[in-house]
């Protein structure tokens, strides 16, 4: 049995009818790892599926939700870097090579993420105000020098999450169990990022866009932009890094920002 160095786990939720794209573009990295298809929402279509392309499938047996089926993916890796795949998105056949690459030279390497590109209506967007300004939010990562800064990486969130969620992967050793807390909807990852963004290692940072992150009507992102609660947990996290009055002007400058997402 080949020893896998990474793991793609990808929760599977009801029937996304991109999942299959989503399987396509993981078995057609230049550079195999292993693939797991979790769910809380087990169905004939995921096991069809995860049948045909010969993929282990496991059942989340607690809570469901975006956080706790993250981190109950992220725990069903026995490899030494994971990433959660989403099933909406595509991942170009680079993703792979190149995040060993770089993780693989760096001493003590907490994530490793990339820059993406949207997937609208199949048409791939390069660029947009959303993405020209979380490249601009990420330009200080660019140089290896301040992956492992603190101060840089602390500075770069107290402005917003520029971080592609899907594109993330976690180098096990270096991390803790619980990545995800379970009292956000929308903001989740960022706190996860805030959180990280303490440990003492590196923010591995790849200005290729390797990930196609697909926006669509059913897409958690679109769902949960006109959220009245999305402002409060915008607030909360502004507040980890500002005075409150500053985190006030911030939640509204961030909701315009955001609004790209909108089909």
């Amino acid at each position: 049995m080949e020893e896998w160095k990474h793991t793609f786990v990808i929760c599977a939720y009801k029937e996304s009818r991109y999942l299959r794209e989503c399987i396509e573009s993981l078995k057609h990295q230049t550079v195999a790892s292993c693939i797991k298809l979790v769910t809380s929402t087990p169905n004939d279509y995921i096991t069809r599926l995860a049948e045909e392309y010969g993929l282990e499938v496991k059942v989340n047996p607690g809570e469901g939700g975006i956080t706790q089926d993250w981190n109950w993916a992220y725990r069903q890796a026995d490899t030494p870097y994971v990433t959660i795949a989403h099933q909406d998105d595509v991942y170009l056949p680079e993703y792979t090579s190149r995040m060993l690459a770089h993780v693989e030279n760096v001493k003590r390497p907490l994530i490793y993420f990339t820059d993406y590109q949207e997937l609208r209506n199949g048409e791939v967007c390069k660029s947009n105000q959303l993405l020209r300004i979380k490249r601009l939010m990420l330009f200080p990562l660019k140089p290896r020098c301040f992956w492992k800064s603190k101060w840089v990486r602390r500075r770069i969130l107290s402005m917003g999450s520029p971080i592609c969620c899907p594109s993330v992967c976690y180098t096990r050793a270096n991390l803790p169990d619980v990545i995800f807390e379970n009292h956000f909807r929308s903001c989740e990852d960022w706190e996860a990022w805030e959180m990280l963004s303490r440990l003492k290692g590196s923010f591995v940072y790849d200005s290729a866009p390797l990930v196609y992150h697909r926006i669509h009507e059913e897409s958690e992102t679109s769902a949960i932009i006109g959220d009245n609660k999305r402002s409060d947990e915008e607030y909360v996290m502004y507040c980890k890094f500002w005075p409150k009055w500053i985190a006030g002007m911030l939640v509204k400058a961030y909701a315009a920002g955001q609004k790209s997402n909108e089909l």
